[in-house]
């Protein structure tokens, strides 16, 4: 049965499921990016399709699904201990089925450790097979002991169920893998190179999910101004802003995630002049030193991220921008980080995404000398913390006597608060109750703290 299509698949697996005596669950788990949780919601229109139930504890399931994350080694031994765990449920369920996809499917090294220590492990398959995962089941219900699916990027299958887990936020992949080989990643090497979904395809979906009633589109990719020049149509990251934004009804279109090298003037033009694109961008900017950006392989200067910076806050002074900061590169000195520090000042970021440098085995930056102690770069990281402290409370203080318009997600932190994301990627927090939840309301903001800003709905 080799060559069944995968509807084919889908159909035996559900006939196999139907023969039972109960019904069979899966637990799915997604780590690591919002690429991964939305592979994660394609395995479970899948597995929805072919019949089978869902819950949250691996005890209770009959499938159990790690899609995982290759970025960073902590991850990658939180799963691996997470796997461990599941040996004695095996043993309890010999019938449980036990299977690992996403990124580290696609290390060769990964895999040579699960067949040799995680022989309860029946499933294998890489970034670029979800749609053979009814084939993989449908083989495992069958008899077969182990298979692997990996090692082959090529483009993802249109059209597959998507059990999605917001009925109001919509994350939409635009394209897939990276060029870019900074010399800290591993993303080249397990999600391949970089492949832009057709024009047609990602309207069509934005188009059915507006119309569903979704009020957030978060477009993705690993370096989504990357998108189109693998395509014959001449479509830019830029112009399909255009296209989205000319769709009727009413919602928000964000993004991730953007390489300093590609964002551009046109780039942010396309934001000031789209009235549902976010006005904010999220640009990370890893380093605030030359010397350390030259050995990330990032090929911008300092003094070219700044000119993002500057052309953008030409028309809106305030503009909101977000980055990424790696503390501790290997033998990042003192100097190199100070400038980190300095670049944080000019730039005044709303909000970081800050991370202590991890080795990943396979890319240029594990082989590179490193001086540095971890508790030099704890001391660095704690440092870089308390001031984006400062810098957020500062800069959040602009929005007060303000109204934004907030998209409402789910309760604050306080009894009685919700919580909810403006247009400029601010959290806002305000008194309400959960029936606002998947709404747009206005909120005057009265005052700022290092997180969020908080205010009054305007009834």
């Amino acid at each position: 049965m080799e060559n069944l299509s995968f509807n084919e698949y889908i159909s035996l697996v559900s006939e196999k499921i139907g023969k039972r005596d109960y019904p069979m669950t899966a637990c799915v788990h997604s780590y690591g990016c919002q690429l991964n949780f939305s592979d994660g919601e394609k395995i479970k229109g899948m597995l929805m399709k072919m019949g089978f139930g869902f819950t949250e504890e691996p005890e209770k399931a009959d499938l159990v699904i790690f899609n995982t994350c290759a970025v960073r080694e902590n991850a990658e031994d939180r799963v691996f201990g997470n796997l461990g765990n599941l040996k004695r449920l095996k043993e309890d369920n010999p019938e449980m089925i036990i299977g690992l996809c996403g990124c580290m499917a696609e290390l060769e090294n990964v895999v040579e450790r699960i067949k040799k220590s995680y022989p309860y492990v029946d499933i294998v398959f890489g970034t670029s097979a979800l749609d053979r995962l009814p084939k993989l089941i449908y083989q495992k219900l069958s008899g077969s002991k182990r298979t692997v699916e990996v090692g082959e990027y090529n483009m993802p299958v249109e059209g597959l169920s998507q059990l999605r887990d917001s009925s109001f936020k919509a994350s939409v992949p635009i394209m897939f893998g990276c060029n870019n080989f900074c010399t800290y990643c591993i993303v080249p090497y397990v999600r391949g190179r970089e492949r832009s979904r057709r024009f047609e395809d990602i309207i069509n979906e934005v188009e059915k999910l507006v119309q569903t009633g979704y009020k957030e589109i978060m477009l993705l990719g690993q370096n989504v101004n990357s998108y189109g020049k693998d395509l014959e149509d001449g479509i830019s990251f830029s112009e399909l802003l255009r296209r989205i934004n000319n769709i009727d009804g009413e919602f928000i279109i964000r993004f991730m995630s953007s390489h300093p090298k590609d964002a551009g003037k046109e780039l942010i033009d396309t934001i000031i002049s789209c009235d549902k694109v976010e006005k904010h961008l999220h640009l990370p900017v890893q380093s605030g030193s030359n010397d350390i950006l030259k050995r990330m392989n990032r090929n911008y200067t300092v003094g070219q991220y700044l000119e993002t910076i500057n052309y953008a806050r030409s028309f809106i002074s305030d503009f909101s921008f977000t980055t990424d900061i790696i503390v501790g590169f290997p033998n990042e000195s003192d100097e190199d980080f100070e400038e980190t520090l300095d670049l944080m000042k000019t730039v005044g970021y709303d909000n970081i995404y800050s991370f202590i440098y991890s080795k990943r085995s396979g890319t240029k930056a594990a082989v590179m000398e490193d001086k540095i102690t971890d508790k030099e770069k704890s001391r660095r990281m704690t440092r870089l913390l308390a001031l984006q402290r400062e810098i957020s409370t500062e800069k959040y203080k602009r929005f007060i006597g303000r109204t934004l318009r907030v998209l409402v997600d789910g309760k604050g932190k306080s009894e009685g608060f919700m919580t909810g994301k403006s247009r400029e990627a601010v959290i806002v927090e305000f008194e309400g109750d959960e029936s606002l939840i998947g709404k747009f309301i206005d909120v005057k903001i009265t005052a700022a703290k290092n997180w969020a800003v908080t205010g009054e709905i305007i009834k």
